[in-house]
C-alpha cells in the first residue's frame, strides 16, 4: 500500500505543479472540470451507493454547473482593479458558510445525521456546496497571475496545498507516535488531538518559509491565516469521513492506487481553499 501511495504521488505531483504554475488560468479552469466530475461521481456514492442513476445524475449536474461557470465567467476576466467578480465572491462566501455548518454537523455527529442521512436532496446539496466553492476558489487564486507576476496565482494555490500537506503529514506522525486522546471517535476513530496539534505545529514550517522569501509579510497575520486554513482542512477531512461513515464506504473511489478516490485526496482542500481565498480577499485585496 505504501509503495503504491508513493508511486501515485510521484506521478501526480509533477502534473499538479505543471498545472498550477504553467497552464494558463483559462485552460486550467477547463482541466479542473473532469477532475471535479470524477469527485462528483464519488460523492454520488454518498448519496446512494447502490444507485448508479443517482450517482450519474449528480455527476452530470455538477459538471454542467462547472461548465456554465467557465463559459459565463472566463478565468482571465475574473479580476478587475483588484476586485474579484461578485458572483465568485458570493460562491466563495457561501462555501465558507457551508464549512461552518459542516463543522457543526461533525461536532454533533451522529445525532446530526438523523437530519440528513435519509435525504438525497440534502446530501446532493452538501456535495455541491463542497465541490463548487472549491472549484471557484482554485480558479480565483490561479487567475491572480498577471504579465507582471505570472506565477503569483500558482504560488498562492501551492501555498494552500503546502499548508494542507504539512498539516496532514504532521498529524499522521504525531498521531502515530503520541496519539492518545481521540479527536472525534464517532467520525474518524484514528484521528487524535495530539495528531491535530502536531499537524498545526508542522504548518509553522510554511510560515517560516514564507517569511524567509517574503519578509515584508506581517508575521502574526500569517500565522493566524495558516492556522485557520489548517484547521479548515482538518474539518474538510472529517466531513468526508462523516459522509463515508454514514454511507458505509471506506474509500470514495479507486482511481488513485494507494490513495483511494479523488475526493480522498482533495477532501482537506475542499474546505481549506474557500476559507483561505475568503480571508485573502478580505485582508489583502
Amino acid at each position: 500500500m505504501l509503495k503504491q501511495r508513493i508511486i501515485t504521488a510521484l506521478c501526480l505531483i509533477p502534473l499538479v505543479l505543471a498545472g498550477i504554475f504553467w497552464v494558463p488560468a483559462v485552460y486550467f479552469a477547463w482541466c479542473l472540470v473532469p477532475i471535479f466530475a470524477i469527485a462528483a461521481k464519488e460523492w454520488g456514492s454518498f448519496i446512494d451507493k447502490d444507485c448508479n442513476v443517482t450517482q450519474w445524475s449528480f455527476t452530470v449536474t455538477v459538471a454542467f454547473l462547472l461548465i456554465v461557470i467557465n463559459i459565463m465567467f472566463p478565468a482571465d476576466e475574473l479580476w478587475f482593479k483588484g476586485h474579484l467578480h461578485p458572483m465568485f465572491q458570493a460562491i466563495i462566501s457561501i462555501g465558507v458558510l457551508w464549512w461552518i455548518v459542516s463543522s457543526a454537523l461533525v461536532f454533533s455527529f451522529p445525532k446530526s445525521a438523523k437530519v440528513w442521512q435519509n435525504s438525497q436532496m440534502l446530501k446532493s446539496m452538501f456535495g455541491q456546496l463542497t465541490l463548487i466553492p472549491c472549484f471557484v476558489s482554485l480558479i480565483a487564486l490561479k487567475s491572480l497571475s498577471s504579465s507582471v507576476e505570472p506565477y503569483f496565482g500558482g504560488v498562492l494555490v501551492f501555498l494552500v496545498m503546502l499548508v494542507v500537506w504539512a498539516a496532514d503529514t504532521g498529524a499522521y506522525f504525531a498521531g502515530k507516535s503520541l496519539g492518545k486522546h481521540k479527536l472525534m471517535p464517532s467520525v474518524s476513530p484514528a484521528k487524535t488531538l495530539e495528531g491535530l496539534a502536531g499537524g498545526l505545529l508542522t504548518t509553522m514550517l510554511i510560515v517560516v518559509g514564507v517569511m524567509y522569501f517574503s519578509p515584508e509579510q506581517e508575521l502574526g497575520l500569517l500565522v493566524v491565516v495558516t492556522l485557520v486554513t489548517a484547521i479548515a482542512s482538518a474539518f474538510g477531512d472529517l466531513s468526508e469521513s462523516m459522509f463515508k461513515r454514514v454511507a458505509d464506504i471506506k474509500d470514495s473511489g479507486k482511481i488513485l492506487p494507494g490513495h483511494g478516490g479523488v475526493l480522498d485526496r482533495i477532501d482537506s482542500l475542499t474546505a481549506a481553499l474557500p476559507v483561505f481565498t475568503f480571508i485573502y480577499i478580505a485582508m489583502w485585496m
